[in-house]
């Protein structure tokens, strides 16, 4: 049985950062592309990075630049740099396998002075 786990989520001021991590049980993230996902109170779940299995990520507007996907396969892990945080990166954040219809349980991330 696949399952991701997100960690890293928690409160953190306007200009701040955090690295969220996915880490992996049950199958090698190294052969799927991964994503993340957010959501926040009142609104639908939203893209906010995807990266292949060739390491090629994209990202929407709303976060290009200050966010960065990344994958250590040796350690079965995806990660979520985010910089220069604002207000409405408010959201519960979760990472996602395509292939394997897979949600993490999210973790929150709250940017609030």
């Amino acid at each position: 049985q696949v399952q991701l786990m997100e960690s890293g989520g928690g409160l953190v001021q306007p200009g701040g950062s955090l690295r969220l991590s996915c880490a992996a049980s049950g199958t090698v993230l190294s052969m799927y592309a991964m994503a993340w996902y957010r959501q926040a109170p009142g609104k639908e779940r939203e893209l906010v990075a995807h990266i292949t299995t060739g390491g090629t990520t994209t990202y929407p507007d709303s976060v290009k630049g200050r966010f960065t996907i990344s994958r250590d396969n040796a350690k079965n892990t995806v990660y979520l740099q985010m910089n220069s945080l604002k207000p409405e990166d408010t959201a519960v954040y979760y990472c996602y396998c395509n292939s394997r219809r897979t949600w993490g349980q999210g973790t929150q991330v709250t940017v609030s002075s």
